[in-house]
C-alpha cells in the first residue's frame, strides 16, 4: 500500500497526469472506470483562481466517484499561490498539487510551471507557503530541471520533502527537452533509492504500455506510475497495466463496441458538463484519439468532427459499428 498522508492508496498505483484540456471531468471518468488509482484535474492558474475566472472555478469540478483525486494549481506569486490554495482547500479535494513541470511558454514565462527550475530557492519557499496556507496533504509535479546542465532534481527533491510535500512526481525530461527525446528515469530512480527520502515517488514519462510499466516497475522501483498522453483516447491502459503485473498477461485489445461505447460515455458527460454547443466542440478531437489504429477510418473521423448534433453522431457510430463488423465477418 502506498499512503499519501491519510490517503491510502493500492500497491504500485497507477496515477491519470493532469493535462490542460484534457483532464476535464469526462475525461478523468472513463480513466476512473478503467483503473487509474490517483487523478488530478487539469492545472489551474492561480491569478485566475483569484480573478474569479469562468474557466479556473468550473476546473474545481470534482466529484465524489473520482476520490482520491487532487486538484493541481500552479502560479509564481506567492500570495495569489497561498490564497488560491486556500480557495481549492474548500473545495474539498483529496490532496493539493503544485505544478512546477509545465514547459509551455506562456506559463514559464511567468516564473510558473518549470519557469521556477530557474530559481530553486523561490521553488521551496512557494512550496512550503502554500504547505502551511492549507491542512490537506501537498504534492507537486515537477522535471529534472531546466536543461541538460541543471538536473538537480535530487536536491530538489530533499528540499521539497523537508518543507512538508508529502508525495513527489516526476517527468524524466528537463523543460529544455519539451517533449521530445527519451525520458530519463536514472534519475527518478536515483530519487527514490535516496535513503534520506521517505514520501512516495511516482515516474512520469514515455509509459505507453503494459509491457513498459512492467519494465520500468522493475527497473527503477518507483512508487507507482503517472500516465499522461498514453491514456488520451485509451483509458484502457491503466487495467492493462494491472493484469499485466499480475498474471503476465496483456488483455486483448478494446473491441469496435467498447471503443464506441466508452467515446459515447464520454461524449454525454461532456454535453451534460459543458453543454450541448461547447461538449459538442471540445469533444472533436476525441474522436481520432478513441478510433485510432482502425483502417480506413479517416472517413468517419471527418464525419464525426463536422458533426453538429448527438444524433448525428450517434448515427455516426452506427455506420462504424456496421462498417467494421461486416469487415470482421467476411
Amino acid at each position: 500500500m502506498v499512503k499519501i498522508g491519510e490517503i491510502r492508496l493500492p500497491e504500485f498505483p497507477l496515477l491519470l497526469a493532469p493535462m490542460e484540456d484534457v483532464s476535464d471531468p469526462p475525461f478523468r471518468a472513463v480513466c476512473k472506470k478503467h483503473g487509474a488509482d490517483l487523478m488530478y484535474t487539469e492545472f489551474i492558474s492561480s491569478e485566475g483562481l483569484i480573478r474569479d475566472a469562468i474557466k479556473s472555478r468550473q476546473k474545481l469540478d470534482i466529484f465524489d466517484y473520482e476520490r482520491p483525486i487532487g486538484i493541481q494549481v500552479f502560479g509564481g506569486d506567492e500570495d495569489a499561490l497561498t490564497l488560491s490554495a486556500k480557495i481549492i482547500e474548500a473545495t474539498k479535494p483529496d490532496l493539493l498539487d503544485i505544478n512546477f513541470g509545465c514547459p509551455v511558454k506562456k506559463v514559464v514565462c511567468k516564473g510558473a510551471g518549470a519557469g521556477i527550475l530557474k530559481d530553486i530557492p523561490k521553488m521551496i519557499s512557494l512550496t512550503k507557503a502554500v504547505v502551511q496556507s492549507v491542512n490537506i496533504p501537498v504534492t507537486v509535479k515537477t522535471r529534472l530541471g531546466w536543461d541538460e546542465q541543471s538536473k538537480n532534481i535530487e536536491e530538489v527533491a530533499e528540499r521539497l520533502q523537508d518543507v512538508g510535500i508529502q508525495a513527489l512526481s516526476i517527468h524524466g525530461r528537463t523543460r529544455s527537452q519539451m517533449y521530445k527525446g527519451e525520458a530519463d528515469w536514472s534519475f527518478i530512480s536515483k530519487v527514490k533509492n535516496n535513503p534520506r527520502i521517505h514520501i512516495p515517488i511516482f515516474g512520469n514519462g514515455d509509459i505507453n504500455s503494459a509491457e513498459k510499466a512492467l519494465e520500468y516497475k522493475n527497473k527503477y522501483g518507483v512508487d507507482g506510475i503517472m500516465i499522461g498522453r498514453a491514456a488520451i483516447g485509451y483509458p484502457w491502459i491503466f487495467n492493462e497495466i494491472k493484469q499485466f503485473i499480475k498474471t503476465g498477461i496483456v488483455p486483448s485489445p478494446p473491441s469496435i463496441e467498447e471503443r464506441i461505447a466508452v467515446c459515447k460515455s464520454h461524449l454525454d458527460f461532456s454535453l451534460k458538463w459543458k453543454g450541448p454547443k461547447l461538449g459538442l466542440l471540445e469533444m472533436r478531437p476525441h474522436y481520432g484519439n478513441y478510433l485510432k489504429g482502425l483502417s480506413h477510418i479517416k472517413e468517419f473521423r471527418l464525419k464525426l468532427v463536422k458533426a453538429e448534433s448527438a444524433d448525428e453522431i450517434e448515427r455516426i457510430f452506427e455506420q462504424i459499428r456496421y462498417h467494421y463488423s461486416t469487415q470482421m465477418t467476411n
